[in-house]
């Protein structure tokens, strides 16, 4: 495979909930170390989008390649299905995803949440992931909490521990799914300061977020989504500094006093 070719692509994809056609034929790519931001209402598919990516939802019509490598199908329309479970694993494995949510898991430790998928999922050596997991925690701010559950963490520093649980699998990319949306806006900036951070080293990230300002700050590419379909997409300057469809005038207008 090519070193050109991106590392998540999307061609021509469509996804339907019954007769709900929600995305109706987009193509999006990101490169090695490319930032790349879904801005638009609720509803307009961008989490829909990020979660075909990752498998977690199948669509109907439409290529996802992995590094020029396609994902295989079998069945068509509402049928259609990943045809080999060893692929989905591997790419699975290889973007991880970060929730809304957090979706810790309660009975267990920060630190054996972020150790439990290398381990158990790609057969890691413990004390080497331990050693990973201590580190990505330290690296994300909250190296003092690898022995506290999460309820007794804030929902900043779930968040955070999130982040580290996928960095931790040693991804080719990072997805995010509204990483800020559930948290005051205090601990929203600790959440942003990590994801700046990842940026900085040139991490391949897709994120889907309402926060205008980090789309801005961290973002080579922005798409600009509108029921479904690619309504505007380029550079932050342009997108944010000189619009140029009404619709996405109007949707930076409605977003400003956030």
């Amino acid at each position: 495979m090519s070193a050109n070719n991106p590392v998540i692509e999307i061609r021509n994809l469509h996804k339907a909930y019954g007769e709900l056609e929600v995305i109706k034929g987009v193509s999006i790519a990101a490169h090695k170390g490319d930032v790349l931001s879904l801005i638009g209402s609720s509803g307009s598919g961008k989490s829909t989008i990020l979660r075909c990516c990752n498998l977690l939802e199948d669509s109907q019509q439409g290529d996802i390649l992995f590094k020029g490598e396609p994902v295989k199908w079998k069945g068509t329309g509402h049928a259609r299905r990943p045809a080999d479970a060893a692929q989905v694993l591997r790419i699975r494995t290889n973007l991880s995803m970060v929730f809304q949510q957090f979706n810790l898991w309660a009975h267990m430790t920060i630190l054996q949440n972020v150790m439990e998928a290398p381990v158990t999922v790609l057969g890691r050596d413990r004390a080497e992931v331990e050693s990973a997991a201590r580190a990505y925690l330290d690296k994300v701010g909250i190296g003092d909490k690898c022995d506290a559950y999460p309820a007794q963490l804030s929902g900043g520093q779930q968040q955070r521990a999130a982040i580290a649980r996928g960095l931790c699998m040693e991804p080719e990319a990072l997805l995010f799914d509204e990483p800020t949306s559930a948290l005051d806006p205090e601990l929203e900036q600790e959440v942003i300061k990590v994801i700046k951070d990842l940026a900085a080293e040139g991490r391949t990230m897709m994120i889907v977020t309402h926060d205008m300002k980090m789309a801005a700050d961290v973002s080579d590419h922005v798409v600009f989504l509108h029921q479904g379909l690619i309504e505007e997409e380029g550079a932050p300057d342009a997108l944010f500094g000189a619009p140029k469809s009404e619709r996405l005038r109007g949707f930076l207008q409605s977003t400003s006093h956030t």
